[in-house]
């Protein structure tokens, strides 16, 4: 973790983490349920009158969130008792143990989105950012609107301190780190072996967030001969801790939407990255962007194309496979 901590040169990324961004239009029809007296009741107090949502609060008293979800501005995505319920046996008294605290406090916050979102604005989002760091996805089709394939079954219950919208399942965010998800995808082998290798794997595993631009193992294999076995050597971590953390921005899960409106975005490195939007296609320096935001608990990642290499340790890279022959 200090191999990697030590090349933060402090360019955090510019942009703030945008948390609602309105897309597409859909038209779906909306039954609210606002009624005056419910707006005179936090979020928390709402909940708890309401009467199908005694897990849910249970679950928030537990998680240390009454406090903060009596106060500021929220809308929240309420699974109600039945869909606590629809969860695997078990998994609720598991998650309601002290010593799962921060993952019930992670689920929960997965369901709360920043500031108040009527459902006249949710039907024109495809995503909103959460509370707890991930995106939800949005659909309205066909007359039913969904959140994470959630069923909103209820809408428009007016607190005093936003809104809430009932679902009839809990959904749950991506509990896997960076390194996990890219060993489980079978297309990142090469990249999680360099990580491994440059000793990046605890920092990478870490709260984060990062977005990490991932070369494919199709990426590593378009280098010169004997680039990636020169680097894997020990002697040369410092070179590929370079290169790896040339394809990490620091301090932010940044989208696509996000990305694609920048000139340029900051790595780990300290060297910035150009951003390109041309033919429908988004390239970063050299590489194209192949797959987009994939979810993780600590960030997000882009697969690219192509392995970007920095000026210098790229020379050096070269090098060391010309001297090796």
């Amino acid at each position: 973790m200090n191999t990697m901590l030590s090349l933060v040169t402090g360019s955090l990324l510019a942009i703030g983490v945008a948390t609602l961004a309105t897309a597409q239009t859909a038209s779906v029809k909306v039954t609210t349920t606002t009624t005056t007296a419910a707006a005179s009741k936090n979020i928390v107090e709402t909940a708890v009158a309401a009467g199908n949502f005694k897990t849910l609060v249970a679950a928030v008293q537990a998680a240390g969130l009454a406090e903060t979800l009596s106060g500021g501005s929220f809308t929240v995505f309420a699974p109600t008792d039945e869909a606590f319920a629809k969860l695997p046996a078990g998994t609720l008294e598991m998650l309601l143990k002290p010593e799962n605290k921060a993952k019930l406090a992670s689920i929960l916050t997965y369901h709360v989105v920043p500031g108040k979102v009527m459902a006249a604005d949710v039907v024109k989002l495809t995503n909103a950012g959460t509370v707890q760091g991930q995106r939800v996805d949005i659909s309205a089709k066909g007359g039913a609107v969904t959140v994470d394939g959630a069923k909103v079954v209820a809408t428009d219950i007016a607190c005093s301190n936003g809104v809430i919208h009932v679902i009839d399942s809990v959904i749950l965010p991506n509990d896997k780190n960076i390194v996990e998800v890219a060993a489980s995808n079978g297309s990142f082998n090469t990249l999680v072996a360099a990580v491994k290798a440059a000793g990046l794997v605890e920092t990478l595993s870490g709260k984060g967030p990062f977005t990490v631009l991932a070369p494919t193992d199709a990426a590593f294999a378009k280098l010169p001969a004997g680039t990636l076995e020169n680097l894997l050597k020990p002697e040369n971590k410092k070179q590929l801790v370079e290169i790896l953390t040339y394809h990490v921005v620091p301090g932010v899960a940044a989208y696509s939407d996000q990305v694609v409106k920048m000139s340029e975005i900051p790595t780990v490195l300290g060297s910035p990255i150009k951003v390109t939007v041309k033919d429908g296609k988004v390239m970063l320096g050299n590489a194209t962007v192949a797959i987009v935001d994939v979810e993780t608990s600590n960030g997000v990642i882009h697969a690219i194309d192509t392995v970007l290499l920095p000026a210098t340790p790229a020379k050096s890279a070269q090098s060391s496979v010309n001297t090796s022959k």
